[in-house]
């Protein structure tokens, strides 16, 4: 039986070229999905396979990405044509990053660009399909068109496990409740175009039979462990050869809040107030939806800009006030910078959670300029901070990295024999449930004969209350005994 080690091993080592590939790249427009799969693309040309990436040139307001993806040698493919018009709610809903229109809106694209893609599959015959795992279109024509497919995973990987770090608003909880019928109704639309998909969990989550590039470490990721064989953690995906270098006359405090929910100049507003009396150098990279008018006069030592070279930044910056978004954690760790955690979505919190625990970052609880001001004030005084993010760094540096995610690529579809962990602790869970819950019907049977009825539905109700918290915690202990039995 292959163990986990010994297939890292083989992952990492290097293995006899394969034969030459091709390989259809899929992404959705969106620089976080799309700039970890550049350097991949770059790579699998560089050995001589063809890569031919559908992405999206820039029209309709979407971003443009046809020169960085011609950079890298790889066939760019538009597919702008092919987004459908939006209503002013739609457009809202995706600006606040709502589950249930992100989803809704995929699988739309997915149905207009059916003809296309059907056509395209035909003609390129691609050997491997590698696809963002938001981008529907990629994953639903590799399954449909019976192609192997591997995932990029632009943030953790995400299981029934993993998922825990996700903490949800009640607003976005509210919108997946809510959205339930209308997403069904998306998913019943694409039946007619060969394309069957049950349960929408199985676009989304992580699954431990697809293969997976993931762009972090093992003890980067949450309960690694619980992942398969079928998972390559390979660190970050970046082009850049710059190692940190943080000598300079005073701290750098570089702010940003990334390339989505970035029109804050309240925020902004705030973190100016903050540290202009400090003795810090201040670089705010604000994006171009910002008008920076709104900031009015700016301090001498703040200096605010659309975009950076963020990787050449965070290797000079002392403190990165970021929204966590997993690029931009992923480099500022690679970087060996800590972290001012200031997250927007629950994915973004996931990240935040991870990076606290590790001690390379702390979360700004309060974001007045008094909290901003204290909180980067801390990281700059704290020492486990900055020994935190190097010992990151070494981490990430030591992964498979760009050329790991490309042997993985070019080598699939994995074979993988271990010890499944969560189908082991899914049996385990049906065992403890079906006892438990036998055990309270009793008790609710015995407990009629001694009180009034009507109140029955209390014991009930405590015994969900307590399924849960029990059920949490002897999975907890299964797992860490199955962990130890796969390292042993």
């Amino acid at each position: 039986m292959t163990t986990q080690n010994e297939l890292e091993m083989q992952q990492a080592a290097p293995q006899a070229a394969p034969v030459k590939k091709r390989i259809a790249f899929f992404c959705i427009p969106a620089h976080g999905h799309t700039n970890p799969m550049l350097p991949v693309a770059a790579e699998l040309v560089r050995r001589g396979n063809t890569v031919r990436f559908y992405s999206f040139g820039g029209t309709g307001g979407l971003p443009d990405f046809s020169d960085k993806i011609r950079k890298t040698g790889a066939e760019f493919v538009a597919c702008d044509a092919y987004m459908p018009e939006i209503s002013a709610e739609e457009i809202a809903g995706l600006k606040r990053v709502s589950i249930t229109e992100m989803t809704v809106q995929a699988i739309r694209i997915t149905l207009a660009m059916d003809a296309f893609l059907d056509a395209e599959f035909k003609s390129f015959l691609p050997d491997v399909v590698y696809t963002d795992s938001a981008c529907f279109w990629g994953k639903l024509n590799a399954w449909k068109h019976h192609v192997p497919m591997v995932v990029s995973t632009s943030t953790f990987a995400f299981n029934q496990l993993s998922s825990t770090y996700m903490k949800h608003s009640a607003g976005e909880i509210a919108d997946m409740v809510f959205g339930l019928a209308r997403i069904g109704k998306a998913l019943k639309s694409m039946e007619p175009y060969g394309y069957k998909v049950k349960n929408p969990l199985t676009l989304v989550q992580s699954d431990n039979r697809t293969d997976s590039v993931v762009y972090t470490s093992r003890r980067f990721q949450p309960y690694a462990e619980s992942f398969s064989g079928h998972y390559a953690f390979v660190g970050p995906s970046v082009f850049s050869d710059a190692v940190p270098n943080k000598i300079k006359a005073r701290p750098l405090v570089y702010i940003s809040l990334g390339t989505v929910i970035n029109d804050r100049p309240d925020f902004y507003g705030k973190c100016i107030e903050a540290l202009k009396d400090m003795d810090v150098d201040v670089l705010i990279s604000c994006g171009m939806a910002l008008d920076r008018e709104k900031l009015g006069v700016l301090p001498e030592n703040v200096r605010v800009e659309p975009y950076v070279d963020q990787l050449d930044v965070l290797s000079r910056a002392d403190v990165f006030l970021t929204h966590c978004g997993m690029n931009s954690v992923s480099e500022s760790l690679y970087m060996a910078t800590p972290m001012v955690l200031y997250p927007q979505t629950g994915e973004q919190a996931a990240v935040a959670r991870r990076a606290a625990e590790l001690g390379a970052g702390v979360r700004l609880k309060n974001d007045s300029a008094a909290g901003i001001r204290a909180a980067v004030q801390n990281v700059l005084d704290n020492v486990s901070y900055r020994d935190a993010a190097a010992e990151c760094s070494r981490d990430f540096r030591a992964c498979s990295g760009v050329s790991g995610a490309a042997d993985f690529i070019e080598n699939a579809p994995h074979q993988w024999d271990g010890v499944d962990v969560l189908k082991e602790l899914n049996r385990a869970n049906i065992r403890f449930q079906i006892v438990y819950w036998s055990i309270v019907s009793v008790l609710i049977f015995l407990a009629g004969f001694h009180i009034d009825r009507k109140y029955l539905w209390i014991i009930g109700v405590a015994a969900g209350i307590l399924n849960n918290i029990l059920g949490k915690y002897i999975q907890k202990r299964r797992y860490a005994r199955l962990v130890r039995g796969k390292t042993e």
